[in-house]
């Protein structure tokens, strides 16, 4: 009875926000184009937007994108795979928890066990174990040489949580009503509305000096660049691209454009069901899409057409120029395949990317003209996280390596059969990827990450299309830069009117 009433009263103070605002308080509203399903950073399957700023992680990277301390003050490896964290002191959690080595290797275990199947487990897979060696020092050991490691700390997920709170509400609680030691502490959450966080001013670089953030759900483009203009938000992501001109040309508003820093934007193959699993009818498809003809005309440049999934700004790119249009030799490849008269296939997008509905519709319509007739579905963001790579048979997704700046985050977890994200099954790629991550030296991993790249440009096992610009809209009176790693760090934004 006494835990049943620890639990509800943990549940009745998160409903309160749990630090009170100044006597005049700096607020801002970011208007997204997607609602919030959990913030769980263990178990997301959507951008980390939101959690980041609830959350720290161990190591951190600053504006130039280098690694910098985070909870973590230092790290070091002992030996091939051992690496040393220690941890910042006097450090507590939201509730009053205190941050230690035991948060650590509790955040990091509970996406370890196999049981809890998390869909973030591919970005830390190669963790072995994490031993509390003193209350704030740490050791994480790594099932081979994982240069890797420091990075890997640095994003979801791997946002430290709080052991006590965690095992008293559980993981659905703690997903609506997530508890850190970040910038801002939670206060409300409405599914498909909002959710609101207020400063922490405990936090241990400084309270924040935009005291309220609302993070409004606003799926509708026209929608949301009329709060901007309006004053109902003073910050948008995914500004439509047919509206940027409208945000460009506003006395009261400015567009924030970032190149390549969006998502790479690509077509999921399950690569098991006939006939995906035939590698002339994959080449069909990747040489019937016009990507140009798409960015040019749909996405109106604000994109770049891509034949990797690595970002230019990765370790490891390799300039793959994307594949040539040629609807006659997709049609010749179907026919070798053995369908000279096509076939018919389930295609599955959603509202989620620029444009995604009309790049669908096109993309479908391209296929339709070489023989290919597609189904195509369009399902709500929250049902479709639940199904993709599942269903398909073809898939739009978008993916990206922005928060480590590494091939691996840009390929490993969506090419690797096996991985909760991949629908791939390609053994040479498997070999190569495992590879990769067992390498130290950065030359020699450099150049197996660019083999990883060719192989997947030979094999098709998925059909990359083009990388987003970042573009975001914001009012006048509101500093804000976009940044490479597509994060929001409101810590980091101020507004005219702050004291």
């Amino acid at each position: 009875m006494r835990s049943f009433q620890r639990v509800a009263l943990s549940l009745a103070l998160l409903l309160l926000p749990l630090f009170p605002a100044s006597a005049k308080e700096s607020a801002i509203t970011i208007a997204r184009s997607v609602s919030t399903t959990a913030m769980d950073p263990g178990f997301l399957r959507e951008a980390a937007t939101i959690v980041d700023n609830v959350f720290d992680t161990l190591v951190m990277r600053d504006a130039d994108m280098k690694l910098v301390p985070g909870l973590a003050v230092a790290w070091r490896p002992l030996d091939d795979t051992t690496w040393e964290f220690d941890l910042r002191k006097d450090v507590k959690f939201h509730d009053g928890e205190v941050f230690d080595a035991n948060a650590v290797k509790f955040t990091i275990d509970r996406i370890l066990d196999p049981k809890a199947n998390s869909p973030t487990l591919s970005y830390i897979r190669t963790i072995a174990s994490v031993e509390v060696v003193t209350p704030y020092t740490v050791r994480v050991k790594t099932s081979g040489p994982d240069p890797l490691l420091p990075t890997r700390m640095s994003r979801y997920p791997t946002y430290i949580v709080p052991p006590r709170y965690v095992q008293e509400v559980g993981n659905d609680v703690f997903a609506a009503k997530p508890v850190g030691t970040g910038p801002y502490a939670f206060v409300e959450f409405v599914p498909d509305r909002h959710v609101i966080l207020q400063a922490n001013p405990d936090y241990w670089r400084g309270r924040p000096a935009i005291d309220r953030v609302t993070w409004r759900a606003i799926p509708d483009g026209t929608a949301r660049i009329t709060a901007l203009l309006t004053g109902e938000a003073d910050i948008v992501e995914n500004v439509p691209v047919d509206l940027a001109p409208m945000v460009e040309q506003s006395p009261d508003a400015d567009l924030v454009s970032v190149r390549n820093g969006g998502l790479t934007v690509y077509l999921g193959l399950v690569m098991k069901d006939a006939p995906l699993d035939e590698l002339k009818v994959r080449q069909a498809l990747d040489a019937a899409i016009d990507r140009k003809g798409i960015v040019d005309n749909i996405l109106r440049g604000m994109a770049t057409p891509k034949g990797t999934q690595v970002g230019p700004a990765d370790f490891g790119y390799v300039d793959i120029p994307p594949t040539p249009y040629d609807p006659e030799k997709a049609r010749a490849l179907l026919k070798e395949a053995g369908h000279p008269d096509g076939f018919t296939v389930k295609m599955q997008s959603t509202h989620r990317y620029m444009k995604d509905g009309e790049v669908a519709q096109a993309i479908a319509q391209q296929f339709g003209d070489v023989g290919v007739k597609v189904d195509l579905e369009v399902l709500d963001w929250s049902v479709y996280t639940q199904q993709v790579p599942h269903t398909g048979p073809i898939f739009m997704l978008g993916w990206g390596s922005t928060q480590t700046l590494d091939a691996d985050a840009a390929v490993y977890a969506i090419m690797k059969s096996g991985e909760p994200y991949s629908a791939a099954n390609v053994p040479e790629l498997d070999a190569l990827l495992d590879e990769s991550r067992s390498i130290v030296d950065p030359e020699r991993r450099r150049s197996v990450l660019e083999k990883i790249q060719k192989v997947a440009a030979e094999t098709v096992p998925l059909l990359t299309l083009y990388q987003e610009d970042a573009l975001y809209g914001k009012a006048k009176d509101v500093e804000f830069v976009g940044r490479p790693d597509a994060r929001i760090p409101v810590y980091e934004i101020r507004r005219a009117d702050a004291e």
